[in-house]
């Protein structure tokens, strides 16, 4: 099958199975995520959607995300996005209830307030509401972020070896001009996320950037270009959208076409030039000096924490927290020391799944999944081991922390030795992330010590499931056969039921 058609299969797999066009409201996505805005999660068919082949698990979230991989989701996006616009056109009007009968506009209100309440009181918070605005503002650079990281690790492999020294400089210039203009992207995509005009965002940002800033004295002291940041960027963004605001409230409407734009950038632009960019250029110095700190100083035991913390702050969305960080220390030191280590969380969970798959020989289908999950899992991609192994578990999504805080550990300890393992790119994580590494030290050694942790990782979240993972009520329970009951059937015509050591087996979703 074409890939094209494969994409569009797939996606025409996904839309009745999430209530059909007239079901879904908005479609996004991220680097492995389908994320769908839904108007009655109960017409949402879960078990069937988790067999769709190309689907490796979803997430109830704000959101309704489907996890389709890195690649995969940025090829059916469009084609779901096609299919929905086609059922729109199509259909007469939606039938939320799923039923002939129309609900009466009471229960209409009854139910979408029902679930606006339970959605509320689950996600909705205004601190993790905050931190998905910052990550809608920082997601979408990703792909940019690894296109560049990419090209600056070939280049410095080829000034290194001494190879191609006309391309170089070529390659040099593609893998850090996008970084040099981070900061008006930020702000175009901040300016957009809190309601503003994107352009006028992109505007003030870019005069972080702008080298004439070098000529200008705040605080007694003079500017340089670039000083702030992406987190000056973001906030000359966010105080242009409320100037703009504000001048949308109060500005005749005959002038503001005029004299909105220009009062935005000029007030934003001098608090900018005269404030943000000094506090900005602090706080970024501040955390660039902290990370270095705590990796040199606390070595292995902040490795361990950050490693075997990770998966909790995923779990919590709090890790979102900590896009600027990573794009701050890129933009200070051409590489992020935080996310390898973060990275061995993924690698626990993949030792986690493989003790997990041999503990429970008789339940093929956890086995199975597992199968399916373990070369996404070594790639980065921790989602289906997460929801469809570990979480329901229990235990072993404990123990697959452990296993990343022991190889958070590995590579802590080696940066307090003075070996700085770092990313050039966030966003891929596992084996995808060797093509991104970078430190103080050579590329091999930064290799090898990364290599080494996801081995310790690994490693640790295997024995620590193997043996801590299971108690003896999880593996009676879970280690049964399908098998007989499978047999029973057969031979019977109907299913029998079957109890004991030989009853069916259960999935985690079924606990």
């Amino acid at each position: 099958m074409a890939t094209e058609d494969k994409n569009r299969a797939t996606a025409a797999a996904i839309l009745p199975l999430v209530g059909g066009a007239a079901n879904v409201s908005s479609i996004a996505h991220c680097m492995t995520r389908l994320r769908l805005g839904l108007h009655d999660r109960s017409l949402v068919q879960d078990d069937a959607l988790k067999a769709v082949p190309a689907v490796m698990g979803v997430v109830d979230d704000d959101t309704y995300q489907i996890v389709l991989g890195p690649g995969t989701v940025a090829r059916v996006t469009p084609e779901f996005e096609k299919l929905v616009e086609e059922g729109r056109a199509s259909a007469p009007a939606p039938d939320p209830a799923g039923s002939s009968a129309p609900l009466t506009a009471e229960e209409l209100a009854a139910q979408g307030a029902e679930m606006k309440a339970a959605r509320k009181a689950k996600n909705a918070t205004p601190f993790k509401l905050f931190l998905r605005r910052i990550a809608n503002i920082f997601v979408p650079l990703i792909p940019a972020l690894i296109g560049c990281g990419i090209i600056a690790g070939l280049n410095g492999l080829l000034v290194n070896l001494g190879w191609l020294t006309s391309v170089t400089p070529a390659l040099a210039a593609m893998a850090s001009g996008f970084m040099a203009l981070i900061a008006v992207f930020v702000g175009y995509n901040t300016a957009k996320e809190f309601g503003g005009t994107p352009i006028l965002g992109g505007a003030v940002a870019a005069i972080i950037v702008f080298p004439g800033v070098a000529n200008i004295e705040a605080f007694g002291q003079k500017l340089s270009p670039g000083q702030g940041g992406v987190l000056g960027a973001l906030g000359a963004a966010v105080l242009a959208v409320y100037v703009e605001k504000w001048c949308r409230r109060w500005v005749p409407e005959a002038l503001d076409v005029l004299v909105t734009p220009t009062l935005t950038v000029l007030v934003s632009g001098l608090v900018t030039i005269f404030g943000l960019m000094y506090v900005a250029g602090e706080v970024s110095t501040a955390i660039g000096t902290f990370a270095d700190w705590l990796l040199s100083n606390g070595g292995a035991g902040a490795g361990l924490v950050l490693g075997g913390f990770f998966l909790p702050l995923v779990m919590l969305g709090l890790h979102q927290a900590l896009i600027p960080i990573h794009t701050t220390l890129i933009e200070q030191q051409g590489y992020t020391v935080l996310l390898p280590i973060l990275a061995m969380a993924g690698a626990g969970q993949v030792g986690a799944a493989i003790a997990v798959y041999f503990r429970l020989p008789r339940n093929e289908s956890i086995r199975r999944t597992i199968k399916s999950a373990l070369p996404a899992g070594f790639l980065g991609v921790g989602e289906p081991l997460i929801y469809g192994v570990s979480l329901p578990l229990g235990r072993p999504f404990i123990t697959a922390c452990v296993g990343g805080a022991f190889g958070g550990a590995f590579v802590g300890f080696f940066n307090q030795l003075g070996d700085a393992v770092g990313s050039t790119a966030i966003g891929p994580s596992g084996w995808a992330l060797f093509p991104l590494l970078d430190g103080n030290h050579g590329l091999g050694a930064t290799i090898a010590i990364y290599g080494g942790g996801l081995l310790v990782g690994y490693l640790a979240g295997f024995v620590a499931t193997y043996f801590f993972g299971f108690s003896k009520d999880l593996l009676t329970e879970f280690n049964v056969s399908q098998e007989p009951a499978a047999s029973t059937a057969t031979a019977t015509g109907t299913p029998a039921p079957v109890t004991g050591p030989d009853a069916p087996a259960k999935t985690p979703a079924e606990v």
